[in-house]
């Protein structure tokens, strides 16, 4: 089986591992260094480098190189085609829901 590369699948792959997450999440509350983030972790250095080589390749870090510091930090916009595609499929199964209940209603009104 091959793996997708487009964009949308690259976000929901980075994201369906939990340090990742976690990792997202610390950047979140600010850029940081590499050495920093990976002191958070119970993993190798080049562990953390790849989890962010991950999170790089699906656009949702930026990393970025000052001396011999390494600093990551989260991307603008990087979760926008993610939480448009989540809506979309939330409007979606909502109104195939409202219908369902619509015709549920109708069948109780016909035995009635």
């Amino acid at each position: 089986m091959s793996m997708a590369t487009d964009e949308l699948s690259r976000v929901f792959s980075a994201l369906a591992d939990p340090t990742r997450r976690d990792i997202l999440s610390r950047l979140g509350e600010g850029p940081t260094t590499v050495g920093d983030l990976a002191g958070k972790y119970s993993m190798s250095r080049p562990a953390i480098s790849q989890h962010l080589a991950v999170l790089d390749g699906a656009g949702l870090i930026t990393r970025t190189v000052s001396a011999q510091w390494r600093e990551c930090s989260v991307r603008e916009g990087g979760l926008d085609d993610a939480a448009e595609w989540v809506a979309k499929q939330r409007a979606e199964w909502s109104q195939r829901l409202d219908f369902l209940e619509e015709h549920i209603r109708a069948k109780r009104k016909e035995r009635s």
